[in-house]
């Protein structure tokens, strides 16, 4: 059977007017499941026996569930998600004294093969319907209220897989996590990563995203990008800056650059100059972050980061330095890899 989170407003509306049903029972149900997270027919209390039985006759639900869960020595909480198809992913929760985080996954692997990653030496299995990331969203929120008192303040689409490569799902999950009708977040509390699909980028100024956006920078010369991500050669830096230009000129956000400085890769004084002539070509904040290490490949963090943030700052460019959270359990960004079982 079909997973009813499949369906949206009006594709519910119309099975209800086949079965002679009131329509506005329609909102009911799309509100149990988007505002109240309701996986189960009789949880939906205000809707008649004979209806949640038909209900249960036509659809289903494709539930996500905690498999398991580590939990850091900083308070960050790394989780692994059951799928419904026995696939895993992971996503993590990310406390800190001003805001609560959940970074959620869109695929199941990567298909990208960033070298620095852990993620991007799995298979892409499958991408992720929008149930499944409001699902990690939902149960990390629960793990933000058990833990530590609070709601979610920001959800950042960080985790396993490329978001712009399950456009559909994630600009639906998006909607549902901002609608009134669903989580009524606000859209600048949510930030979509990607590894750089220019194309892309530029569709989702032209669909009116109102979303923040970051891209995985990593380099800012065209080989030596394209040397630890091979997505570049088919998106370079050229196409990168042009669609980044597009997004400022149609949403006035700035894009953030994310740099992941890396010991005698890209941790250079001409890489500060690369970093400083790409950053200006538009609107845009940078986010050095801490090399986290993986098993699967031989680099090492820098010793330069601090150095290397003083040298932007120096160009008076917007700068942030992000201190890894959760390395102990693998958890901090570059790590995920369905190490959990």
């Amino acid at each position: 059977m079909k997973d009813i989170r499949d369906l949206d407003l009006a594709q519910i509306t119309d099975s209800l007017k086949e079965w002679g049903e009131p329509t506005f029972r329609a909102k009911q149900i799309y509100q149990w499941l988007w505002q109240k997270g309701a996986t189960d027919f009789d949880a939906m209390t205000n809707l008649s026996k004979p209806l949640r039985d038909k209900l249960k006759e036509n659809f289903s639900f494709a539930v996500t569930t905690i498999h398991t869960a580590q939990k850091s020595v900083d308070g960050t909480i790394k989780v692994a998600f059951q799928l419904h198809d026995g696939f895993k992913i992971e996503g993590v929760l990310i406390p800190t004294s001003s805001r609560t985080t959940a970074c959620v996954s869109s695929q199941v692997g990567c298909s990208l093969d960033c070298k620095f990653c852990a993620t991007g030496y799995l298979k892409r299995e499958r991408n992720l319907t929008a149930a499944e990331i409001v699902d990690q969203v939902r149960l990390i929120n629960e793990l933000a209220e058990e833990n530590y008192g609070k709601r979610l303040d920001n959800i950042v689409y960080m985790g396993m897989g490329e978001p712009l490569l399950n456009y559909a799902a994630v600009m639906r999950s998006v909607h549902l996590l901002t609608s009134p009708d669903g989580w009524a977040m606000s859209p600048s509390r949510i930030t979509i990563s990607t590894a750089g699909i220019a194309k892309m980028i530029q569709k989702l100024a032209d669909d009116g995203c109102r979303t923040h956006l970051a891209l995985s920078l990593h380099a800012a010369n065209n080989a030596k990008r394209s040397a630890i991500m091979p997505i570049n050669e088919s998106n370079t830096l050229e196409m990168l800056a042009e669609s980044l230009s597009y997004w400022y000129e149609k949403t006035g956000v700035r894009p953030t650059l994310e740099y992941t400085v890396i010991e005698g890769v890209n941790d250079g004084v001409q890489e500060e100059i690369d970093l400083a002539n790409f950053a200006r070509k538009f609107p845009s904040k940078i986010n050095l972050i801490e090399y986290n290490p993986i098993s699967l490949a031989d680099f090492q963090p820098t010793g330069r980061l601090d150095a290397f943030a003083r040298g932007l700052e120096a160009r008076r460019l917007i700068v942030n330095v992000r201190r890894s959270r959760g390395k102990d359990i693998d958890a901090a960004c570059g790590q995920l890899a369905n190490k959990l079982n």
